[in-house]
């Protein structure tokens, strides 16, 4: 496998990294998770002019072109800086949702206003009964003469409290349970009957619990096409499964980094406790982790960015997936123990990693899940 970034997403890389490193201490990051809407809007326009929310998108709209190596490069720094702004769900999801299989006056609408800060997007896919099950989808979507009636109830909508647009999947046609009769809506937030009841999450993002009732959109809110919404979802979810192994990895660096810095600095017995060739152990192990999870998640996307085989596909997501929940138990735990009690304390940033790489574990599937859909291909 031979992965080899452009000159252009180094550059890129570097800024960004210079930008977290500069404006964005453990401090900075705590004061915005609690401004009311859990990140910065400086920071968001400062991406955007970076050129960070064009990274995946084609050049015609705006953006770089890069696609999903580029996503790479700014979701591991993404998780190098614990970023609270919505990368994820306003680029990655709803982003690419819309540049996969919005019409084009869709794209000509939105993404330029996505790429320039002016326009964030959420996508609400996720219901309680579902779990992981992409085709298990309860919300209905009634076709009523030139327009849809929505309504139904979804689950840990990232970032729509924020959101300007929400794309939501509905059954439009066939039994709960099917992977035929899937639509997609996109839907302006401010739409009468549709409400949110916002909350934070473990590792300090925001979502929201959203319920559509009776919401009226017009025909040409219809995203793709009729009832065929499951593949680009899936597609969407493998992409952002991807991304996200890429965001453990920054996380994953960032574990190790500071508990060796640690154990450098922590004296016991009147040496410093890095000495301890058990420790010293660990943090090998850490490293190792930390290099096969970087390999697995490459693997992932290339293979998300070929998109010429499901198979591989799937299979190479499921194993980076698998990987990082490994990953979770080896280097969240090491670190949170090799830091002793502070370790766990809301006051120090590896307890926010350490919740961060679990969160992450659960998103779009845990290791469990994904080590059965790997058995299955």
């Amino acid at each position: 496998m031979n992965l080899e970034f452009t000159e252009e997403m180094v550059m890129l890389q570097d800024s960004l990294n210079k930008f977290l490193q500069n404006e964005y201490d453990f401090e900075t990051r705590q004061k915005s998770s609690r401004n009311g809407i859990g990140y910065s809007e400086e920071n968001w326009q400062n991406f955007a002019e970076m050129g960070l929310l064009g990274v995946p998108f084609e050049d015609e709209f705006g953006g770089f072109g890069f696609g999903q190596t580029g996503l790479i490069v700014v979701m591991e720094a993404i998780g190098k800086g614990l970023v609270l702004e919505p990368y994820l769900s306003s680029v990655v999801l709803g982003g690419q949702l819309i540049q996969r299989a919005g019409t084009q006056a869709q794209k000509e609408d939105i993404l330029p206003k996505l790429i320039g800060g002016e326009l964030k997007l959420a996508f609400a896919y996720v219901e309680r009964q579902a779990r992981y099950n992409l085709s298990d989808v309860q919300f209905k979507a009634e076709s009523k003469g030139e327009q849809f009636v929505l309504n139904g109830n979804k689950s840990v909508v990232f970032n729509a409290e924020t959101a300007d647009k929400i794309i939501v999947s509905a059954r439009t046609s066939g039994e709960s349970i099917s992977n035929e009769g899937i639509s997609l809506f996109v839907v302006d937030k401010d739409t009468a009957g549709l409400s949110l009841r916002n909350y934070e999450t473990v590792d300090g993002l925001r979502a929201s619990e959203v319920r559509f009732d009776n919401v009226t959109v017009s025909a040409d809110a219809l995203v793709g096409t009729l009832n065929e919404a499951l593949p680009v979802i899936e597609y969407i979810i493998d992409s952002a499964s991807a991304a996200t192994c890429s965001e453990g990895v920054g996380v994953v660096n960032q574990l190790r980094e500071k508990t060796v810095e640690y154990l450098k600095t922590r004296k016991q017995f009147e040496t410093t406790i890095g000495n301890f060739q058990v420790l010293q152990h660990r943090v090998v192990d850490m490293f190792m982790t930390e290099e096969q999870m970087r390999s697995l998640s490459y693997l992932a996307a290339i293979k998300v960015a070929a998109d010429d085989n499901v198979d591989e596909r799937t299979k190479s997501v499921s194993a980076a997936k698998v990987y990082l929940g490994d990953a979770r138990a080896i280097c969240g735990e090491q670190a949170a123990q090799l830091h002793g009690g502070i370790g766990v304390t809301d006051e120090l940033d590896v307890a926010h990693y350490v919740k961060r790489l679990a969160m992450i574990n659960t998103l779009f599937g845990d290791r469990d899940f994904h080590l059965q859909r790997f058995s299955q291909v």
